[in-house]
């Protein structure tokens, strides 16, 4: 049906004049009549124009161009179909293979409701040392990894991927949203080698294109997610590399359309838009979302406040930072800004709780007494805290550790390591079992075997 002409073309938008009666809303998909390569949705409707989106380039679109309403709203695919496959941001395969529709949905699908809500879930262990110790997870939890460029977050992202679905048998959605089209390849190349596809769904908004793809690759994995939850009734990992980039897509299409933004350059409603992202990333009685939800701080600065927003939804953060990077300790996690609210006696239990309470006990006094040694020299220092710089350089070693994602270019096997082994180490460190152990014995290990 047709619903009118362009009369305006800007660099992502264009602007319709509609026919008289015609009946469109928020949402609804466009396309120009002899040219349906040229697809629009609209944003906003005033009097007898339309304000639309452009979910592709408008090179070579022409004012006068007749156009038709095509949909309601983007959809997906919402069947077992998806499993295995690889879609762009407005649910479109991209693997070339043939999909044959069973069902489809709209991709902005609706939160579920607050009775459907279920907030009690078992623990999930990645085998990570440093993950599981200083930030432990349970089913249903938003992790954030937070980093700036070139610390570690996409490797990271990798291992969960392996861990999680090596030891629970999880079925994951990864969704790339702004991120490097070779990174997108070569996560795709490890999955498949891994042979982890047939049990995942990959989305792609790369960031060669335009920030409207960019916003939609987000909604587009949730609603893969919504469906191995919801049909399927089973736990899925959700991963996001970028949330941020989401943020930032959202932004380039508020200046467009010539919006107010606020400090930083951010849109005014930027909460409004992280909350219709993270409120369908939930769990139910039948199945759960764990996402891993990786945020680029820009110019490392934690205090942005897109950043922020984003964070005030985690119940959790996994902090990489560049000066232990520097210091070849991988996964470069800084322990004092990590956490996780099951941090507490109540949850993990008295000697989980109390041993990380010792360990940055130990690692704070170990920061001071590096100053101290650097003035006077190590021999000047008590027994006692001779024992704690040691035994701190050793905990900083032991939570270093093999990742299987990077075997071929460290030669290390990869290791998962069971969280009792992870507490038994490190009681058996901060006891001074281990004193007579060159600490260098401690740096890329799994548990240590004596």
């Amino acid at each position: 049906m047709d619903v009118g002409k362009i009369i305006a073309i800007f660099e992502i938008s264009i602007e319709v004049v509609l026919d008289d009666d015609v009946n469109v809303k928020i949402g609804d998909i466009l396309e120009v009549a002899d040219n349906p390569n040229y697809q629009f949705e609209i944003i906003e409707v005033t009097g007898t124009s339309a304000t639309c989106i452009s979910l592709n380039s408008t090179r070579g679109l022409k004012k006068g161009s007749v156009v038709r309403k095509k949909a309601d709203s983007l959809e997906m695919e919402y069947s077992d179909a998806i499993l295995g496959r690889l879609f762009d941001s407005y649910g479109n395969v991209i693997d070339d293979k043939n999909i044959t529709s069973i069902a489809k949905r709209p991709i902005n699908n609706k939160t579920i409701s607050l009775k459907d809500l279920n907030v009690d879930a078992n623990f999930l262990w990645t085998g990570i040392k440093v993950i599981d110790f200083f930030a432990p997870m349970q089913k249903g939890f938003k992790m954030g990894l937070l980093g700036g460029a070139g610390v570690g977050k996409t490797v990271l992202i990798k291992e969960l991927i392996h861990n999680l679905y090596m030891e629970s048998k999880i079925k994951a959605v990864f969704v790339g949203v702004g991120e490097r089209t070779r990174e997108g390849k070569e996560l795709y190349d490890e999955v498949v080698a891994s042979n982890l596809l047939d049990n995942m769904v990959m989305v792609f908004g790369q960031m060669s294109k335009n920030p409207v793809m960019r916003s939609k690759s987000i909604e587009t994995g949730i609603l893969a997610a919504e469906y191995l939850r919801d049909e399927k009734k089973e736990d899925v990992l959700l991963f996001v590399d970028n949330i941020y980039r989401y943020i930032q897509a959202k932004s380039e299409i508020a200046m467009e359309l010539k919006e107010m933004l606020i400090e930083n350059g951010y849109p005014s409603n930027t909460m409004n838009t992280v909350s219709n992202v993270e409120e369908r990333i939930s769990s139910t009685e039948d199945g759960s979302i764990t996402s891993f939800q990786a945020i680029y701080i820009p110019a490392d600065d934690y205090n942005d406040d897109a950043v922020q927003n984003i964070v005030s939804y985690m119940d959790g953060q996994i902090v990489l930072d560049r000066k232990i990077a520097e210091l070849g300790l991988y996964p470069a996690i800084d322990v004092f800004k990590s956490t996780s609210r099951l941090i507490d006696k109540d949850k993990i239990g008295e000697r989980h709780f109390h041993l990380v309470e010792e360990v940055l006990r130990y690692l704070t006094r170990y920061q001071e007494l590096e100053e101290i040694i650097a003035v006077l020299g190590i021999d000047e220092l008590s027994d006692n805290d001779k024992n704690i710089f040691h035994r701190s350089r050793k905990l900083r070693y032991y939570f270093s550790q093999p990742l299987h994602v990077s075997e071929q270019f460290t030669n290390i096997p990869g290791e998962y390591v069971k969280i009792e082994d992870v507490l038994n180490d490190v009681e058996n460190i901060l006891n001074g079992t281990y004193d007579n152990v060159d600490e260098d014995k401690f740096l890329f290990i799994g548990k240590y075997n004596g």
